[in-house]
Formats: structure tokens, C-alpha cells, sequence
């Protein structure tokens, strides 16, 4: 996998190497406890997708300059701090197999180091007035705040519509990946039609890599996320709410009152997993995915010919073959 990572970050391998150095230099501070948790929070990064889409796009829709930089790192500080963010609302202890910000220093410290994050992304943004960097992200914090709070709500009632899921993963996962791909042609100089077309184009990378995710749940392989964690955390994904929508009113009713009262339980947990790969909720899912996958190489084949745009288009490959 890494090797296979390697060949997609070719053209831009320098690039990513010195945005390494610059991303690490900006987050130091004065303050030792902060200072701390942002050598952590550095340390424990992981395969440094979302620059590796901003370079890429960057360099697919014009020149990679000064301004990618900043925007590799805005999307970077963003999406650290939704994560650490995201660790407190679901008080979650480990990440990537790591402990989380929140289990080391507690809820409280956690909120402050993701708002720190998120401050620092805009002060980087107005220092140097690329303001049109910043409108995209800012966008993409208020989709993400909105897909969660909208995930709350519907998990209450564990009948939730196909619309209203691909609603949730366009704000909580798309939203970010299309910043990605919009924040690199911005930075590049690219026309505004381009820039909407990337938009565009990593929204339906963001809608596969979710829909990827959710069938994790389902999956036999050993990988990074617990079989059947969406389940025990009563989260309505598109291979249960398919098999849902085809099962009798008893078998329906028998389904959800497990997920409401016996998440924890991992025989009742099987014995859903067992309902929706019956149903064919995984078959349907997988040709969800394959059909956000199609979308986003129609938009990209608009682009002229390059090594970024063929990279592109194997990172875009990697995010649905990906095995955790």
C-alpha cells in the first residue's frame, strides 16, 4: 500500500516533503502545554491524503505555488480540529490506533486545541489575504458541524431515508475532500468554473471514500476500524437502511429494536450484519460507490492531460480500493 502511495505522491513528492517541514514549523507556540499536544497531534498524522489532493489539484489546474501551501494547511488545521472536535462528542479514547487528544489531556484541554487549530487556520489565511481559500474552508467547517448534528438527530429515530444518509456523508466527509480539490485549483490560478468542477469532482471522491467506509463494517478483514462498530454505535448506514427498505414490517421492527437495545451485544450485532449481507445491502452499496466513483473520473478527464491529473485519478482508485 505505501509503495502504491509512493508512486501516486511522485509528482508531488517534493512538494509534500517540504509542506511537511512548513506544517510542522507552524504549529509551534510559546505555550509549553500546547506546544506539547501539537508535537503529539504531528507525530501521529496519517497518510496526509487531503494535502496530497490539494497539491494534486493544484497541479493538475495550473501552477503550484506559495498560496497551495497555505491552503494545504488550512484544509490540514480544519481537518485536525474536526477530529479532535470529533473524539470529545463521541468520547472516543483512540485514533489510528493512537490515544486521543481528549484520553491524554482530558475534554476540556481537547475543545481549546481544536479551537487553537481552527484559529490558527484563519489568522493563516488573513496574514496573507487569500481570502478566497478561506471562504472555501469555511464552508467546509459549517457542512461538517451541520452533517454532525444532522447524523444526532436522525440517530435517534434509526429509520432514516437513502436521501437523508447521502445528505450526511456530502456535509460530515464530502464537504472536506471537495474543499481539498477546490482549494488547490483556487491556489493555482484556476478560472472559477474550474475550481467549482474540482469541488465538484471531490465530492463524489468524498461520497465513494464514506460509502468505502461504511462497508468496513461488513468486511472479514482485519482493518483498522471493529467490525461492526457503525452498529454498536447505532450509526444508520447505506448497507443497513438498503436491507431495511426491503425487509418485511416484522423483520424491520426486529432489526431496529436490536439496534436500539442490544448494540453491545456482538451476537445480536452478527446477527445484523448477517440480515444486511442476506438482503444484498452490501452488492447494492457497492455499486453506489462504483457509480460516485465513475462521476468523479467523468469531471476529471475534463482536465487536460498531466502526471498530477494521472495521479489523481490513482489516488482516487486508492480511496475505493483501500483496505482500512
Amino acid at each position: 500500500m505505501s509503495k502504491q502511495l509512493d508512486k501516486i505522491k511522485a509528482p508531488v513528492a517534493r512538494e509534500m516533503e517540504e509542506f511537511e517541514q512548513k506544517f510542522r514549523a507552524s504549529m509551534k507556540t510559546r505555550i509549553l502545554l500546547l506546544d506539547k499536544i501539537m508535537t503529539y497531534i504531528v507525530k501521529r498524522k496519517g497518510k496526509q491524503m487531503r494535502p496530497l489532493f490539494v497539491f494534486l489539484s493544484a497541479g493538475a489546474c495550473g501552477v503550484i505555488n506559495e498560496s497551495t501551501y497555505r491552503g494545504a494547511s488550512l484544509i490540514e488545521l480544519v481537518h485536525t480540529a474536526s477530529l479532535v472536535h470529533d473524539d470529545v462528542v463521541d468520547n472516543s479514547n483512540y485514533r489510528r490506533g493512537f490515544f486521543s487528544v481528549n484520553a491524554l489531556w482530558k475534554n476540556k484541554i481537547a475543545v481549546l486545541v481544536g479551537d487553537f487549530l481552527l484559529t490558527r487556520g484563519l489568522f493563516l489565511a488573513m496574514e496573507y489575504k487569500n481570502y478566497d481559500l478561506l471562504a472555501i474552508c469555511t464552508e467546509a467547517v459549517k457542512e461538517m458541524s451541520e452533517g454532525e448534528l444532522l447524523q444526532m438527530e436522525k440517530a435517534r429515530q434509526l429509520d432514516i431515508k437513502e436521501e437523508i444518509y447521502y445528505e450526511i456523508i456530502r456535509q460530515k466527509t464530502a464537504s472536506l475532500i471537495a474543499s481539498c480539490c477546490a482549494v488547490g485549483a483556487s491556489s493555482s490560478g484556476a478560472p472559477a468554473e474550474v475550481i467549482s468542477k474540482m469541488k465538484q469532482f471531490g465530492e463524489y471522491v468524498g461520497m465513494a471514500f464514506q460509502i468505502k467506509d461504511d462497508l468496513f463494517d461488513y468486511g472479514d478483514d482485519e482493518i483498522g476500524k471493529p467490525l461492526g462498530i457503525d452498529i454498536k454505535e447505532k450509526k444508520m448506514t447505506l448497507p443497513l437502511i438498503y436491507a431495511l427498505s426491503k425487509a418485511s414490517w416484522l423483520e424491520k421492527r426486529r432489526i431496529i429494536r436490536i439496534i436500539r437495545n442490544h448494540s453491545e451485544d456482538s451476537k445480536k450485532v452478527r446477527e445484523v450484519i448477517e440480515f444486511v449481507k442476506k438482503s444484498g445491502g452490501i452488492e447494492y452499496a457497492t455499486k453506489v460507490m462504483e457509480q460516485f466513483y465513475q462521476k468523479s473520473l467523468t469531471l476529471l478527464n475534463e482536465l487536460p492531460a498531466s502526471d498530477y491529473k494521472t495521479s489523481l485519478s490513482e489516488l482516487v482508485k486508492f480511496t475505493i480500493d483501500r483496505k482500512n
